[in-house]
């Protein structure tokens, strides 16, 4: 079964590959489901990103590579410039221990006159996926919720992603900041929001994924992530 899932998930990926991206993410990790990591503590880390932690994430390239680079000791930078890729970690996590996942982030080159809800705005400086992918017979019930820093849909506005309704898009942030260098901090209750958006009472997710894209505008932009961890309540 893992090798057949394997050989559709490139399949998808090859032929369509930003249009099934919450799909292809789905499968691939169906298809390596015993080897994810099962994470039941109470303080979840996902992305410390330290040297050591990266050979857990896995990258896909829709368009080129984003420029994914860490500074520091604890931090993300992720540059496009016409390219797109994710970056994604295969993981269970439990929210019936801990629902909220917490992060940092900062953007730099978020542009306003992006249509967010097109696909020709489907660009974003920083977004954080998180995955759900409860059936390896049926892929197409996938889920994914898709936090962004919006171009310019308003604060705490949602909308399906231009690309596929399997994925529901969450804007945190709006437009470009008036000091790009400050982090900010962001705190969701995922199974409440898998709740809210999709009408599902998601136990668990599979995965998380971050992305900094610019291929469909071709416009620059630069995202910094920093400390994904999930929590109890």
């Amino acid at each position: 079964m893992n090798s057949w899932l394997n050989r559709v998930a490139h399949w998808l990926y090859r032929h369509y590959p930003k249009v099934q991206f919450v799909l292809f993410i789905g499968l691939i990790f169906l298809a390596t489901a015993g080897e994810s990591n099962v994470a039941l503590a109470e303080d979840v880390l996902i992305g410390t990103f330290s040297h050591d932690e990266m050979a857990s994430w896995d990258e896909r390239s829709f368009k080129g590579h984003t420029n994914y680079q860490l500074i520091g000791q604890d931090t993300l930078r992720a540059t496009c410039k016409d390219t797109a890729s994710a970056l994604y970690r295969r993981m269970s996590v439990d929210l019936t221990r801990t629902p909220v996942l917490r992060w940092f982030w900062r953007a730099d080159g978020v542009h306003p006159d992006l249509d967010d809800t097109t696909k020709a705005g489907d660009d974003y400086a920083a977004r954080v996926y998180v995955v759900y992918a409860p059936s390896a017979l049926m892929p197409w019930r996938t889920k994914a919720i898709d936090y962004v820093w919006a171009n310019r849909q308003p604060v705490g506005s949602s909308w399906p992603n231009a690309f596929t309704d399997q994925a529901m898009m969450v804007a945190l942030r709006s437009g470009q900041p008036a000091t790009p260098e400050r982090w900010v901090s962001e705190v969701r209750n995922v199974r409440e929001d898998f709740k809210n958006l999709f009408g599902m009472d998601v136990t668990n997710i599979d995965g998380v994924a971050i992305m900094t894209d610019c291929d469909n505008s071709g416009l620059p932009a630069t995202g910094y992530y920093r400390d994904l961890h999930f929590t109890a309540e």
